[in-house]
């Protein structure tokens, strides 16, 4: 069994991270419009047929923004909790949604999705592994704090989406005004690029293979400081930054002592 993911779109400006088989595949929120979906996916070779559902994790707009017109176009299940849908002033067909439970695995043909409760300053924030066989893949952003669903979650994953918001100086440094530095680095706002390392140095399980800096900063973050400062301690791990402009390759994800990353060109033809 293995998994290809790839981030469509990385950032306060959408989020949309796409995880799946040879067979089906989901996407964990849609921060982007429709549109810019279908073309980051058909960029990579990627087919919306093989998308079965959607899992949402919290009502931010740049998870949401393009939720409601990709759901109802593809007649997609939305999962979902109902605070979400109520915070998020969602307005979806009745028979798209479908509400998830912390730590209840979704089944989704041979994909196993996994939510668990984070900390953020959202309603009722979550984030999720998915599953196929032996082989498992975290999307962890949005995180206030390294707690312990987090630590034990992560330790289980082959290849993990894993925020890496703000360099502690940048910010400090930044002209940001004082509430929204306090927001971010408060405790449910967003995860430091030292708490990020911190949690990758103590819980990296050793068959982890790749690693995503994700939801990097605009403002407070630098793409190249972060992946020089994750290479250095990456035992192994092939760490990659998700942009905010625009999406990463497809990486295939396998557990076997092969090359991890199947270049797309040799993926297209009997995957996609």
């Amino acid at each position: 069994m293995s998994l290809f993911v790839a981030s469509l779109n990385s950032g306060s400006n959408g989020n949309c991270y796409y995880v799946g088989n040879e067979h089906e595949a989901v996407l964990v929120d849609v921060g982007i419009s429709c549109r810019e979906t279908e073309t980051r996916m058909a960029r990579l070779g990627l087919s919306m047929r093989k998308i079965k559902a959607i899992f949402i994790s919290h009502e931010h707009s740049d998870h949401i923004r393009g939720l409601t017109v990709l759901a109802k176009k593809y007649k997609l299940p939305v999962y979902i909790t109902a605070l979400t849908m109520q915070h998020g002033g969602l307005r979806l067909e009745d028979e798209l949604v479908s509400e998830f439970i912390a730590e209840q695995t979704v089944q989704i043909g041979d994909l196993l999705i996994t939510p668990f409760i984070k900390l953020h300053d959202a309603a009722h924030p979550h984030s999720f592994t998915i599953a196929c066989g032996d082989i498992k893949v975290g999307v962890f952003t949005d995180l206030g704090a390294v707690c312990e669903n987090l630590i034990h979650h992560f330790q289980q994953c082959h290849a993990a989406f894993l925020e890496a918001n703000y360099d502690e100086e940048l910010l400090e440094r930044g002209n940001y005004p004082y509430h929204l530095k306090r927001r971010i680095r408060g405790g449910k706002g967003h995860l430091s690029n030292k708490q990020a390392l911190n949690l990758f140095m103590d819980y990296k399980p050793a068959y982890m293979s790749h690693l995503f800096l994700a939801h990097l900063s605009k403002d407070n973050n630098d793409p190249d400081l972060v992946h020089n400062l994750f290479t250095t301690h990456a035992r192994g791990a092939e760490i990659i930054v998700a942009s905010r402009y625009h999406e990463t390759a497809v990486y295939h994800i396998s557990g076997a002592d092969v090359p991890a990353y199947a270049p797309l060109a040799s993926l297209q033809t009997s995957l996609f």
